[in-house]
């Protein structure tokens, strides 16, 4: 059988010879143990990064909000990206500066659950959002005489909606799945949160059952969105290319670059967590790769659509001369 990230070594009912055959009830997180000297610049770097990304992704929330002008289907989707990346580093972030600071983090089974299936539900619902943008973008650059009347308020938030449900059953099979596993031996997660790759290093006996719908729900997820984004970047492209105006061609290709580098640093990580081949990688690669989708992704898309959205940038000044002025009175 393969060994991918997200298949299991099929081991007999009773577990492998020779391994403590002790069934795990708590999970010890011992991320960057052999690394003792890089605690203290390791907990700043990350403190920072998790500063930043409340900092970006609250700031433009409250942006959207407040300016009339970016209350529009596309910065509907980014406001609710925006909301989702938040949750998704504060189910991290935290518990990896405690880590870091006690070296080791003792979670019982329930806690690494739960921890695992927020985790799962809003990286679930940041591949739906991203792939859902795409479809925005498609619409309104090769539709847009019926881009009002294609994306609604009711259509935005029954996509929204649907991206929630669809994350959150995702999630909640996944977990359900995984946990249903059983670990012996070794406790230890030489990892920075309770993920599926460090899981599956100590189940033990038949998981043949629980491989196929944690495969099956990856592949739905990961590569389905990646396909709706491929071929909505690719019906822009071809609209673009037949745009007589130059000016129409740089503003649409501006917006659109600074998605597709979101998409791409997102996805990129992600895929090569959890559909490569696992053998020979060793757990540093590993939490290098986890750092990049889970910290500096959340961190880098407010950045990411400001730096390259003239809209956005508008609204920064417009709120920062708001300040000055307020601030003189």
């Amino acid at each position: 059988m393969g060994r991918w990230g997200l298949r299991l070594p099929r081991q007999a009912a009773g577990g492998t010879p020779g391994r403590n055959s002790t069934v795990v009830t708590e999970f010890l997180l011992t991320a960057f143990a052999d690394h003792p000297h890089w605690r203290l610049p390791l907990f700043a770097a990350f403190l920072g990064s998790y500063l930043l990304t409340l900092l970006g992704n609250c700031g433009m929330i409250l942006l959207i909000r407040r300016d009339r002008r970016l209350h529009t289907p596309m910065y509907f989707f980014l406001g609710h990206l925006a909301l989702v990346d938040v949750c998704y580093s504060s189910t991290v972030v935290p518990q990896v500066l405690r880590v870091l600071l006690e070296r080791r983090v003792v979670l019982c089974r329930a806690r690494c659950a739960a921890q695992f299936f927020l985790f799962t539900f809003f990286a679930s619902m940041d591949c739906y959002l991203l792939a859902i943008m795409a479809y925005d973008r498609c619409v309104a650059v090769c539709r847009p005489l019926l881009y009002a009347a294609i994306v609604t308020e009711k259509a935005r938030r029954g996509l929204v909606a649907g991206a929630c449900a669809a994350g959150f059953c995702s999630a909640l099979i996944r977990t359900v799945t995984a946990f249903s596993l059983s670990f012996c031996g070794s406790n230890q997660i030489d990892f920075i949160f309770c993920d599926l790759p460090p899981l599956l290093k100590l189940s033990c006996g038949d998981s043949h059952p629980q491989e196929v719908v944690i495969i099956v729900f990856a592949v739905f997820v990961m590569p389905a969105c990646v396909l709706v984004i491929s071929v909505s970047y690719l019906l822009i492209v071809l609209a673009i290319v037949r745009m007589r105006s130059s000016g129409g061609r740089a503003k649409t290709f501006s917006t659109c670059t600074s998605h597709l580098a979101a998409v791409a640093l997102f996805f990129g990580t992600l895929i090569f967590m959890y559909l490569r081949d696992n053998s020979g990688q060793s757990s540093e690669a590993d939490l290098v790769v986890s750092v990049l989708y889970t910290v500096v992704s959340p961190m880098l898309n407010p950045l990411i659509y400001s730096l390259r959205n003239e809209e956005v940038k508008e609204a920064v000044l417009k709120s920062l001369g708001r300040l000055k002025v307020s601030g003189r009175f």
